[in-house]
C-alpha cells in the first residue's frame, strides 16, 4: 500500500538530513506499531507518508502513486489524527456535516457507533469547543474512523486519555480494522497499544531496526524471566529479578514485550537484524 523509496529529507543544511536512502514498505490488513527515540524521525515519517512533507530525493507512494501530488482520490483515503489538534468552535453536527463530503465511505451510523464506544453519547449539538481535551480527542478519533479511509495513521493517539478510555481506544481500533486497511499509531506509550497491533517498525533515522510481524517476534524472541546459560538480546531489572528478550528456542513462545523488543532494537540492532533476516 504504502512504499517509502530510497527517500533524503532534512529540514536544513545545519542539521543535515534525517533520512538518507530510506526504504520501507508498509501493506494493507496491518495495525502497525511505529517506534522510535525521541527524534528518530517517526512525525516527520508520517508527515511524508501524507504528502505534508516532500522528500529532497526519492518518493512516497500510495498503491503506485506519489503522495505528494495529494490527488484528491488519493487525500480522501488517508486520515491522520496528529498529536496535536485545534477543532472549531463548531457543534459535532456541524462539524461532520463540513468535514466528512470529503471522505466518500464516511458513516453517520460508524461514527454513533464509535461515540458510544467513547461513552460519548447521542448529542450531536454538543459544542466542541465545550468540551475537555479527552472529549475532543474522543470525537476526533471517532469521525477519523468513521471516515473508513484504507489509511489511518495516529500519533500518541493515547495522549489526554484516561485509563478507561484508552481500553475504549483498543476497542476502536479492533472493531473499524478489516484486511483492506493499514492503520498506523506512532507512541511512546508502548502498553497501551502492544495488545492490538500485528506489526512492528522501528527507525533509528535512515535505519529501519525491525519491521515484522508479531507472529515472527514470537517465533523469534521469547520474553521471560533470564535462565542459566541465556544470552539475552536485551535485559530488564525487575523486583522479581531479571528479563530477559531472548532468542527463542524451538517450540517456544511467550507474549511480546513492546518494550523490550524496542530496547533490544536500540542496544543490538545487528544482532536483531541478523534474527530476523535469517530464515528458520
Amino acid at each position: 500500500m504504502f512504499n517509502f523509496n530510497q527517500i533524503s529529507f532534512g529540514y536544513n543544511k545545519r542539521t543535515g538530513n534525517l533520512f538518507q536512502d530510506f526504504s520501507l514498505e508498509l501493506n494493507a490488513g496491518n495495525v502497525y506499531g511505529l517506534l522510535g527515540k525521541n527524534g528518530a524521525g517517526k512525525s516527520t515519517l508520517i508527515y511524508l507518508m501524507t504528502g505534508l512533507l516532500t522528500p529532497q530525493e526519492g518518493e512516497v507512494t500510495m498503491d503506485g502513486v506519489n503522495v505528494r501530488r495529494r490527488l484528491p482520490q488519493t487525500m480522501s483515503d488517508i486520515f491522520l489524527v496528529p498529536e496535536e489538534f485545534e477543532l472549531p468552535r463548531l457543534s459535532i453536527k456541524q462539524y461532520v456535516s463540513i468535514n466528512s463530503p470529503f471522505y466518500p465511505r464516511f458513516s453517520m451510523e460508524d461514527m454513533q457507533r464509535y461515540l458510544d464506544i467513547f461513552e460519548m453519547g447521542s448529542d450531536m449539538d454538543l459544542k466542541l469547543h465545550s468540551l475537555s481535551m479527552g472529549q475532543k480527542k474522543k470525537v476526533f478519533m471517532a469521525f477519523a474512523f468513521a471516515t473508513n479511509t484504507r489509511a489511518l495513521i495516529m500519533d500518541e493517539p493515547t495522549n489526554g486519555l484516561d485509563i478507561p478510555s484508552k481500553s475504549q481506544f483498543r476497542k476502536l481500533v479492533t472493531t473499524g480494522m478489516n484486511d483492506d486497511k493499514l492503520m498506523l499509531i506512532s507512541t511512546h506509550q508502548v502498553r497501551d497499544i502492544s495488545d492490538i497491533l500485528d506489526h512492528v517498525t522501528i527507525i533509528d533515522q535512515s535505519r529501519v531496526l525491525l519491521n515484522t510481524s508479531f507472529a515472527d517476534v514470537m517465533s523469534k524472541i521469547a520474553f521471560r524471566p533470564l535462565k542459566e546459560g541465556d544470552q539475552p538480546l536485551f535485559v530488564l531489572q525487575s523486583p522479581f529479578g531479571p528479563l530477559g528478550a531472548i532468542r527463542a528456542q524451538e517450540g517456544e513462545e511467550t507474549k511480546v514485550d513492546l518494550e523490550m523488543l524496542f530496547n533490544a532494537a536500540l542496544q543490538n540492532p545487528e544482532a536483531i537484524n541478523q534474527l530476523f533476516t535469517t530464515q528458520k
